[in-house]
């Protein structure tokens, strides 16, 4: 079992900054933009030594983190106006 010194779920202004900039993004541009962060975010991970196995979990936890930070913001009533 490889150890996460930063969980990526827990990485706050990480999730922030891809929830704020996919809130900005539509479309193609939003694939794209999250495609990229996705392959750095692994990369940066598989530099560290990390199992391809834990790089998915934590890839997916990330990901959970991102969707969860948008539910909230789309909750507040001056995000939706």
């Amino acid at each position: 079992m490889a150890v996460v010194q930063f969980p990526a779920d827990r990485r706050t202004a990480e999730v922030k900054r891809c929830a704020e900039a996919l809130q900005r993004l539509h479309g193609e541009e939003a694939n794209g933009f999250w495609r990229s962060e996705m392959a750095a975010f692994a990369a940066a991970l598989e530099r560290q030594g990390i199992v391809p196995e834990e790089i998915s979990w934590q890839a997916s936890r990330f990901m959970h983190a991102v969707q969860m930070e948008l539910q909230r913001a789309f909750a507040m009533p001056e995000a939706r106006s």
